[in-house]
């Protein structure tokens, strides 16, 4: 019987990949990924548009607490309109006076406290740029190693089939195989070309993300030595830590202090406010006069005026106050629902450690041996190939759906869990025997930050 062994080179190839498991535990901070971080933080345009947002209400706070302008008044008394009488009658006289205004006592605190808390609003909206940046690099950095992941498995499966090709005609050559065996060979490989060429399309649009994001040209390339396996282990975090990161809820609830102290505002408003007026009036030749005044706002319109005005920022504070409430309960709900995700993908991912990679791989042994041996047919090795190439993709994209999770949780967003997306590996019989993957998203890795997830209750700024 013609037993020939060339197919096991192949399957050493692929079984280091499953001698040793990746640890799980945290590694050390991937240098790679450290710089891609520190690149898009230094260089983005978003947060520098944010930091300059910051900026710009900074310099609102003490023009908030400064005294209105005063005004400088000139002007000229006559007596008469033959000749100018300054110096000859004691009622002709130039002027020259200065009035400077001053709010009823306590309005001026108050409105620079209200700029002050407009720089909290201003710099929760900056911390939400960037916790979007540094999420999305980080999605993106994940689904180009996912890529990368699937092109290496994906050259493993083309040796084994390119062995397996040259297999089939030895045996076709001595009578021992089918031209079928032949023909269903050499239509893998042409399909595994295509895939190729569809996951060498998918790494140089992940290549871009991430050159976007770090602001480089689109086809720089970035050179990696991790896998996904090596990315930080996903841990949870309590919904009282996510909420201390959360820029949406710092922000409602710094709108609702800001809103308050409008409030007190509007109801001291009805209160007058003053003006000092002294001038003094030359009068030629003749003594000087000179005059102090004082001026009062009379707010006799309060009933429709600032009555009304109280009860806007009422309402308004009501309305704060229920998006606190409203953003507090989504956030706990997208932080259980990434704290499930991340315990089903751990079991998963385990499961696939310990036990459907390990089936797998003996599954496509026997079905191996049995070819070798004469007693099945090439489909059922082709198949058996497929099923473990299918099982080991399906684990990559647990670990990346994983990451997805970790890195949501981190970012703390509000929206639906971004999905980091790899390529398709290719064969149409590459499901056979291969367990479900995790579904994908369609959304592209890492979307553009601020403002481009689904957005939850928005932060608002007075």
């Amino acid at each position: 019987m013609f037993r020939p062994s060339r197919l096991w080179p192949a399957l050493v190839l692929f079984a280091p990949g499953l001698a040793q498991a990746p640890s799980i535990e945290s590694p050390s901070p991937d240098p790679v990924l450290s710089a891609l971080l520190s690149e898009a933080l230094d260089s983005h345009p978003d947060l520098r548009k944010a930091a300059a947002a910051v900026r710009m209400d900074q310099e609102r706070v003490p023009q908030a607490g400064v005294l209105p302008d005063p005004s400088l008044s000139l002007g000229l008394q006559n007596d008469g309109f033959k000749r100018l009488e300054v110096g000859r009658m004691e009622t002709s006289f130039y002027s020259l006076a200065f009035t400077q205004p001053f709010p009823w006592p306590g309005k001026r605190g108050l409105r620079k406290e209200v700029a002050e808390i407009g720089v909290e609003v201003s710099e929760a909206s900056r911390s939400r740029v960037r916790l979007g940046l540094e999420a999305d690099v980080r999605r993106g950095y994940a689904a180009l190693l996912l890529i990368r992941g699937q092109k290496a498995l994906q050259a493993e499966q083309r040796v084994f089939l390119e062995q397996a090709a040259q297999l089939v005609r030895t045996r076709y050559e001595v009578g021992q195989g089918s031209q079928g065996d032949l023909l269903r060979a050499q239509l893998e490989i042409t399909r595994l070309q295509a895939a190729t060429w569809a996951l060498e399309a998918d790494e140089k649009a992940a290549l871009a993300v991430l050159n976007r994001l770090r602001q480089h040209d689109p086809a720089d390339p970035i050179e990696t030595s991790a896998s996904l396996a090596d990315l930080p282990e996903p841990g949870l975090l309590s919904p009282e830590a996510v909420e201390a990161i959360s820029p949406e809820l710092a922000g409602a609830r710094a709108t609702v202090r800001q809103t308050e102290r409008q409030l007190d505002l509007a109801k001291l408003d009805r209160r007058p406010d003053f003006a000092v007026t002294a001038g003094v009036m030359p009068r030629g030749s003749l003594d000087p006069m000179w005059q102090v005044g004082l001026s009062v706002s009379l707010p006799i319109y309060g009933r429709h005026k600032q009555q009304r005005a109280v009860a806007e920022h009422e309402h308004h504070r009501q309305g704060q106050g229920a998006e606190v409430v409203s953003v507090q309960s989504l956030l706990r709900q997208r932080t259980e629902e990434r704290g499930l995700q991340i315990e089903a993908l751990r079991r998963t991912r385990e499961l696939y450690r310990q036990g459907l990679l390990v089936q797998s791989e003996a599954s496509f042994k026997a079905a191996l041996a049995q070819y070798e041996a004469g007693r099945a047919p090439f489909l059922s090795a082709l198949e058996a190939l497929n099923g473990w190439v299918g099982d080991r993709g399906a684990y990559l994209q647990t670990l990346a759906q994983l990451q997805a999770q970790h890195i949501a949780l981190r970012e703390a967003t509000l929206g639906a869990t971004p999905s980091v997306s790899g390529g398709s590996l290719g064969s149409a019989s590459m499901g056979s025997g291969a367990s479900a993957a995790p579904p994908k998203s369609a959304k592209t890795p890492g979307a553009a930050s601020g403002g481009a997830q689904d957005a939850g209750p928005a932060m608002t700024k007075m």
